[in-house]
């Protein structure tokens, strides 16, 4: 129960912590929460995972979870870093969503598969040695799946949504420089 208690608490630290990290070099107030929109479907992500697995939620799942969030995050980042220098080269939102989508594919499906596949031998291992570490490399692996597969169709959908948001708070038609970190500063 102190654990748990102790875990909330620099839980939300942590969380903090990403958020000012993030919205530090972005210059914007609003786009890290469309990049941080991935973690819980994350953690929903290393739930299925132990169900699929026919393990139990245990502590050091919730452990592997709070690292789960600085690692989903990661995706998101570079999509979005690569949306944002798009638009700064002027081209139109729809065209700058699509082509970051398109060209960080590849990439950010490697990465989640490459982590998902090293964590597979921690996973399937039986020895009381390591019994430990599986419940965390399960929420990892399956945390970061999921996470991707979120991140590749919800972060491009929210970052135009938002981009929307902007547009008719600032009463603007369409303004290709409506997301840029400055509009959203306020």
């Amino acid at each position: 129960s102190e654990s748990l208690g102790s875990i909330a608490s620099m839980s939300m630290l942590a969380l903090l912590l990403i958020y000012a990290l993030l919205a530090i070099p972005l210059q914007s107030y609003m786009q890290p929460l469309v990049i941080m929109s991935v973690i819980p479907f994350g953690a929903v992500g290393a739930i299925l995972g132990h169900f699929f697995l026919g393990r139990d939620l245990v502590f050091f799942s919730l452990l592997g979870i709070i690292a789960l969030a600085g690692v989903v995050v990661n995706s998101s980042l570079v999509l979005v870093d690569n949306i944002n220098r798009q638009r700064q080269a002027g081209e139109p939102m729809k065209s700058a969503v699509s082509h970051a989508g398109s060209v960080r594919f590849r990439p950010i499906v490697l990465t989640s598969i490459t982590s998902f596949v090293g964590l597979t031998p921690i996973m399937m291992d039986k020895t009381s040695s390591t019994h430990l570490f599986v419940p965390m490399a399960i929420s990892l692996a399956f945390g970061v799946l999921v996470g991707t597969l979120i991140t590749l169709f919800l972060v491009p959908s929210l970052y135009m949504v938002l981009d929307d948001l902007l547009q008719r708070r600032a009463g603007k038609t369409a303004s290709p420089a409506a997301l840029s970190p400055a509009n959203d500063a306020n």
